[in-house]
């Protein structure tokens, strides 16, 4: 395993830290675990880390619980792609690539999950929604 072969197969080794997981892991619940600490360690200087790391934080676990619809994927990927690249530190590139990995490499299993949702249903997350501070759609 070196940094070229990740490239190749849509990978990376980021800050070269590596966690393994068994096919029992819930995938989806791991990488939700993440967004959190992204959330929480955003300095707010930035308004696509700052947004977008607390939308990531609130549409995973959304998605942990099942309680989303499957065109909730594309637009958390349109939020990581909105974050990516376009902040002074490299917080929000941290944030945004977990979830899009998940995206690419195991989207079936996250649509699997989504299809039998029950829109609705309680969901906690430890993002502060705010409705006066919504991002803007078009």
């Amino acid at each position: 395993m070196d940094f070229d072969s990740l490239r190749d197969a849509q990978s990376g080794l980021g800050t070269a830290a590596v966690i393994v997981m068994d096919k029992s892991t819930d995938v989806v619940q791991a990488i939700a675990r993440l967004t959190p600490f992204y959330c929480h360690e955003s300095c707010g200087q930035c308004t696509p880390c700052r947004e977008g790391s607390r939308w990531l934080d609130l549409r995973m676990a959304h998605f942990v619980k099942g309680d989303a619809s499957v065109t909730a994927i594309d637009q958390i990927l349109e939020i990581t792609k909105e974050m990516k690249g376009h902040t002074i530190c490299a917080l929000a590139d941290a944030a945004a690539w977990p979830v899009q990995g998940l995206i690419r490499h195991f989207r079936p299993e996250l649509e699997s999950r989504l299809q039998g949702a029950k829109i609705g249903s309680h969901v906690h997350s430890n993002a502060k929604y705010r409705p006066e501070q919504t991002i803007a759609t078009a």
